[in-house]
């Protein structure tokens, strides 16, 4: 930052001073000595971020805080007041305010010393031209941060002369604008009164053109005219600011005034301080009409307009009532409501948020006052454009209103709703509307039409809104109206229903009545959902839909005053009769079975409501749900599955289910809530057929969209052959062609063609319009049909997310039915044919529910089927039928599910019971669970037999571990492996067998990845005796050993994970086998890794692991360190120093550039060895060629560091090394005797083995290296080595403890320690 680096002017010391004396200035020195903490609050201030400008500004006063009488105070208000000129205009605020903070805190700063200094070290005489806009800022922000302390209007000195420069900086317009002048007016409203007096001569012109001239000079004029009249009138005299000669002056000043804050969107103080002077003043009226609505609303500009409706909604409290009817009904508010109307683009800006915030604030604001409430709100509804109001029918502020106010509002829309006052609303029509209105279409009818629509949805809103606070009979004479005018007409009043009073002076058509009808059911739904959220009712409290019944019975009762619209035949009036009987009856019901009762209530109620919308069809059902009634509360015993029904009538439930499954395809939200109600009260007497009548629903929907499938890829397929025009088309209109010249007498053959006649020209006309008009019409024809089947798509998916909720009741409540185990495959069924078209959100919806409640309420349920013995033949099929399926499906994730089936089947057979009389079948189980060590007793009476079960897996599995492109996958068989390891047990084997052979490597893959994930459950150890364990344990170490022969040699991707897999599944075997201290002989092992050893050097012939080697290199020597074999040293720092052997041409250059000659660098420690590695590198691949022994001399320090090492024998790569520097003497074996593994053995630190150095057979290392204790003849047997962690902590704490480990036996990451540390 420029400004951290320039001088403060007051320096005491020159530059040129400095450099004479050779001594740096008191206050350079003292810079120097303040901490990197305190200069970088000065970088953090003047960032953008708000919260680091503010830390770093609070932890600078608390720095300062600690040191009050230090340098630092003095350079803080140097970087300060510096940064107040600076070239980044972002910046400049943020020293104010960091200015302004340091002297609030510290107010033994003398603010004229501080402004004194602003104006020295940005002086506008001596400053350059380029210079002058960062030094006018300076002065300005100076001045505002002395304000935003609190001190300056304390201090009268300092408040003169910010005035004065103030007024200074005014003269300067062109770069500071009005900026000076609208500070000025901040600080003297601030300023008391008396020093107000003292200084208003000096800021304030006596002259009205002066005060008219810009907004900073009339709102400094009605300030003082608001604090200091009578010193104002001294000075001025008598001014009269709302004169005609001054009006076009005073909006000029407002437009101006609007322009300003057109970025901020606020209103300008100065708009509504002439608001409140002409209040004051008794001159509103000719204020609003000549300033507001004949001034700045005359040209329409938008800032202009908005200043207007701001203004508008600001004055709102200030207003009485006759001057709010005057300014609601004026040019003003039209204005307001066009700009509702054509604001609805998403880039327009839109003032309705900001106006609901304005008359939510007036409404809360005088709660007290209901008739003021009440009219701004009737006000703001009378703006309708063509009839319809332009606010929403959901308004956020009517919620505020006060109980009289909403009660006032209601009646006030009920009666414009009977009598609508078209005159009485202010009305409007955009540009638009009048170039295109037609009288026919634009009558008082439509006009009505549209305010009873707007009216009826605002009752039905203010009802629903739970934030409103009504009273109940509020609400009930909502309720009571509007199914009133949907259902009933009246024919003469009576003083016995209120509704009968109410006159229409337009009549209600049908349309309306319509409208009415569903806002009544959706009133309906919204009470029905606030009475079951309420609080626990008490017994007298009845739903609103039970009061409802009673209304319309009272109604039925009034024939003589009411009507209905369609008026009841007699069997509809006696099945409305037996339904308020029935209801009777099951309100004196026993608290048994109530919960029961409730929900037929529910039913009843809702069914009998929706009579008058749906006489004929309610009628049947209401007899129907009454018979089922009477059956369901007279049935005592459950009936189970294998119960049958009588021929010659069906049971009750199922007869219930088929008038659910009827009411569902209504699209109404409550009888979909009502539906599950009753359902979860009938689902445990469900019985086969009764389920099947839901799964027949689904399984037709899921065939309609196959074929409608199969249906739309055909029309696809035909669109894209044959294009917009079909075959037939295209011969009517080459018949057509032909026709017409023969009509025009044209003879093909004649070499002179003629024209053809206006004859045959008019006729080929008539029949080409004939002919594409029918095509036309064709086409429109395959449109509606396109469409309409899209639509009746819709309506059955619709339809089938209504079913499922039913499935979803009956596997929550009854997770333990039999009938459960029905619903597997048709849930899946949809989840495979959704797969295939989960194109639209509403396809993606019924997937996403299917997949939920397969999953979730089923598959995952704590609670399933316990009681499957009678249905045990019928399991098996099934589970065999779902892995089949699971095999043969084109996606993996489809296969999912279908595999998830069958082991949700398998745990059913496992925990349910058999019954004695099936002695076969525990035979078996007893026979597939004998290893296993859970109670025989409960194995002997499980279902689930192994002997069926695991040819079904096994064929699985062999699938997996041989096709190509198998749907399974790893998971699955993971999963199951998990839940039933006995079953796990059985197929174990075939996935050993699959580890190696002639399968494909990627299955080989799959094979070692599933045993190395299997073998460390615990649950399958448990089905395991230690011989069976300890000798699959072998099995599976061969396979993996016969695996590793080909390490190193692998050429494809598929094989790279190969080796990859198995040496995991191998370190995995050796975690094993230490944690369980077994048996095996690993001599095999041990010899076949170090014999490919040489293979992964010559891979990787830098010994550098590359991206896609590094793996596979750190499992080989993962498993070489459980065997007792050192890794090699790294070669990283040997390929460097061959790069510095051979120098770069740009570094020979840079050497000759005053670089240190190599006599006098400090050697690397390791350099002592890099000569021997080079010179034993080429012999590493070379067999059992011995080591090199020319070594070249070395100095003496480099001998020093290596006598550590010269005791201890060269070893081979990959060799165990030995325990002690000085090796003993081999003994002495018999050649015969075969050598055995080593012993696994806790690992220690041991001395690093040179590179370079033969690598030795397994057969010479066991002979040369009996001394350890690895080489037992009887294999391996004894205390587990050291997890892989501990070790590594040991030796790194080793490493850092020991000088010659960490020089030569580190790894690499350690690097630049070496190089740090000392000789």
């Amino acid at each position: 930052m420029a400004e951290m680096d320039s001088q403060d002017v007051r320096d005491p010391t020159s530059p040129a001073e400095t450099r004479k004396g050779g001594a740096r200035p008191a206050d350079r020195q003292g810079l120097l000595k303040h901490s990197r903490e305190f200069l970088d609050f000065f970088w953090d201030i003047a960032k953008p971020q708000q919260e680091t400008r503010l830390e770093a500004t609070e932890k600078l006063l608390e720095y300062l805080r600690t040191r009050p009488g230090g340098s630092e105070m003095k350079y803080t208000l140097k970087r300060l007041i510096t940064g107040l000129g600076v070239g980044r205009e972002t910046a400049r605020p943020c020293y104010s305010l960091a200015l302004a903070q340091l002297l609030q805190s510290f107010e033994d700063i003398p603010l004229c010393s501080i402004l004194q200094q602003i104006q020295e070290k940005h002086d506008l005489q001596k400053v350059k031209k380029a210079m002058m806009r960062p030094a006018l800022f300076a002065n300005l922000f100076g001045v505002l941060a002395l304000f935003q302390s609190g001190r300056l209007v304390k201090d009268s000195e300092a408040l003169m002369k910010s005035v004065k420069l103030l007024q200074s900086l005014a003269q300067h317009h062109n770069h500071l604008q009005e900026q000076p002048q609208k500070a000025l007016v901040d600080i003297l409203s601030e300023v008391p009164e008396a020093m107000l007096q003292e200084i208003l001569p000096k800021v304030l012109k006596p002259n009205v053109n002066s005060v008219l001239s810009s907004p900073e000079h009339l709102e400094l004029f009605l300030l003082a005219q608001q604090k200091v009249p009578e010193k104002l009138k001294k000075l001025m005299g008598s001014v009269n600011l709302f004169s005609t000669e001054n009006m076009p002056r005073l909006v000029t000043v407002l437009k101006t005034a609007a322009l300003a804050v057109k970025k901020e969107r606020r209103l300008p103080t100065v708009a509504l301080d002439l608001l409140r002077l002409a209040q004051k003043e008794d001159k509103f009226l000719q204020f609003w009409k000549e300033v507001v609505e004949q001034g700045l609303l005359q040209k329409h500009s938008w800032p202009a307009s908005y200043l207007c409706f701001r203004l508008l909604g600001a004055a709102l409290p200030l207003l009485s009532h006759e001057q709010l009817q005057l300014v609601m009904r004026g040019d003003l508010i039209r204005h307001y409501g066009e700009h509702m109307v054509t604001a609805k683009f998403p880039n327009q800006f839109k003032f309705a948020p900001e106006m609901n915030e304005y008359v939510g604030a007036f409404l809360e604001g005088c709660r007290d006052d209901p008739e003021r409430q009440l009219a701004v709100v009737v006000a703001f509804t009378s703006v309708t454009n063509q009839g319809l109001p332009v606010t929403p029918t959901f308004w956020r502020v009517v919620r505020f209103l006060s109980s009289p106010a909403l009660k006032g509002y209601v009646a006030w829309l009920r009666d414009m709703f009977l009598q609508p006052n078209l005159d009485s609303l202010v009305d409007f029509s955009t540009t638009n509307q009048k170039k295109a209105q037609e009288t026919s279409l634009h009558g008082p009818e439509r006009a009505v039409f549209r305010l009873r629509k707007w009216i009826i949805l605002r009752l039905v809103s203010i009802v629903g809104d739970s934030h409103v606070e009504k009273e109940e009979a509020l609400v009930e004479e909502v309720a009571r109206f509007c199914f009133f005018h949907a259902f009933f007409e009246t024919k003469t009043p009576t003083a016995k229903v209120l509704e009968t009073e109410q006159q229409f002076s337009f009549p209600l058509d049908s349309r309306a009545r319509q409208v009415v009808g569903s806002a009544f059911f959706s009133l309906l739904q919204t009470l029905s959902t606030q009475f079951r959220q309420a609080p626990e009712p008490t017994q007298d409290k009845q739903s609103w839909t039970s009061r409802l019944v009673r209304f319309a019975d009272m109604l039925l009762n009034h024939g003589r005053n009411v009507t209905a619209l369609t008026p009841f035949t007699t069997q509809q009036r006696q099945a409305w009769d037996r339904m308020l009987r029935t209801l009777k009856e099951l309100e004196i019901l026993s608290s048994e079975a109530k919960a029961k009762a409730t929900a037929f209530q529910h039913l009843l109620l809702l069914v009998g409501i929706h009579l008058f919308k749906s006489p004929a069809e309610s009628c049947d059902i209401l007899g129907d749900i009454q018979t089922c009634i009477r059956k369901s509360l007279g049935e005592r015993t459950r009936r189970t599955r294998s119960k049958a029904a009588s021929p010659q009538e069906p049971p009750w439930v199922e007869v219930l289910v088929e008038i659910l499954l009827a009411l569902l395809a209504q699209p109404s939200h409550l009888i979909r809530q009502v539906a599950r109600s009753v359902f979860s009260h009938i689902c445990s007497h469900l019985t086969p057929r009764a389920l099947q009548l839901i799964l027949d629903d689904k399984s037709e929907d899921n065939r309609n969209s196959e074929s409608e499938e199969g249906s739309d890829e055909e029309e696809s397929d035909e669109e894209e052959r044959d294009g917009d025009v079909d075959q037939g088309f295209r011969e009517q209109l080459m018949a057509v062609l032909q026709a017409g010249k023969a009509l025009g007498g044209v003879d093909s053959e004649d070499d002179n063609e003629e024209e053809l006649g206006d004859e045959a020209m008019m006729a080929l006309d008539q029949n080409l319009s004939s002919l594409f008009a029918e095509q036309k019409l064709r086409i429109q024809a395959r449109k509606d049909e396109k469409n309409k089947l899209q639509k009746e798509k819709v309506l059955r998916r619709d339809f089938q997310m209504r079913v499922l909720d039913l499935v979803e009741v009956l596997v929550t409540k009854q997770p333990e039915n039999p009938l459960v185990l029905d619903l597997l495959e048709p849930l899946l069924n949809i989840v495979r044919c959704s797969m295939r078209s989960s194109s639209s959100k509403q396809e993606q919806d019924l997937l996403h529910k299917t997949a939920r409640i397969f999953t979730h309420h089923l598959c995952r349920s704590r609670h399933y089927c316990r009681d499957v013995s009678n249905h045990v033949e019928t399991l098996y099929p099934q589970v065999e039928r779902l892995v089949q399926q699971a095999s043969h499906q084109a996606d993996s994730s489809i296969s999912f599910y279908y595999f998830n089936a069958s082991l949700y089947l398998l745990r059913v057979l496992k925990g349910s019971t058999a019954d004695r009389s099936v002695p076969k079948t525990q035979k078996k189980e007893k026979d597939g669970t004998d290893t296993s060590t859970k109670p025989k007793a409960s194995k002997a009476t499980s279902c689930l037999d192994l002997s069926l079960v695991t040819p079904i897996y096994s064929s699985a599995l062999t699938s997996f571990l041989s096709r190509r492109n198998s749907p399974l996958a790893v998971p699955m068989f993971l999963s199951l492996f998990s839940r039933h390891p006995v079953l796990c047990k059985s197929l174990l084997p075939i996935v050993v067998q699959h580890v190696t052979g002639q399968t494909r490597p990627r299955h080989q893959v799959q094979a070692c990845i599933l045993l190395q994930k299997a073998l460390l459950m615990r649950e399958l150890r448990l089905c395991f005796e230690d011989p069976e364990w300890e000798q699959l344990i072998g099995q599976v170490l061969a396979k993996v050993t016969e695996n590793l022969h080909a390490l190193g040699k692998t050429q494809t991707k598929s094989e790279h994970q190969k080796e990859l897999s198995s040496l995991e599944l191998l370190n995995t075997l050796f975690r094993i086998i230490n944690h369980e201290k077994l048996t095996v002989d690993l001599t095999a092992v041990l010899g076949v890794l170090q014999s490919q050893q040489s293979n992964l050097q010559h891979r990787q012939p830098q010994g550098e692991p590359s991206a896609g080697f590094g793996r596979l290199y750190d499992l080989y020597w993962q498993a070489m360190r459980v065997l007792g074999v050192q890794r090699p040293r790294s070669e990283k720092k040997d390929t460097r120093d061959v790069r510095r052997g051979t120098p770069s041409p740009i570094s020979i250059k840079r050497k000759k550039k005053g670089f240190l000659p190599e006599t006098k660098k400090r050697k690397k420690r390791k350099a002592g060895g890099s000569a021997e590695e080079e010179a034993a590198t080429p012999a590493a691949p070379s067999g059992n060629q011995a080591p090199s022994t020319d070594q070249p001399p070395s100095t003496g320090k480099k001998r020093k560091r290596v006598s550590a090492k010269v005791p201890a024998q060269p070893q081979g790569n990959g060799t165990p090394a030995t325990k002690s520097p000085a090796p003993e003497p081999p003994a002495a074996t018999s050649p015969g005797a075969p050598a055995k593994t080593p012993k696994l053995k806790k690992k220690t630190r041991k001395l690093p083995q040179e590179n370079g150095a033969t690598p030795l057979s397994p057969v010479e290392a066991a002979g040369e290296k009996q001394h350890q204790k690895g080489l037992s003849k009887k294999g391996v047997s004894g205390k587990s080595p050291q997890s892989m962690l501990p070790r590594k902590k040991a030796r790194l704490s080793l490493a850092t403890r020991s000088p010659s480990l960490l020089r030569s036996g580190a790894k690499k990451k350690r690097a630049p320690l070496r190089k740090g540390r000392k000789p």
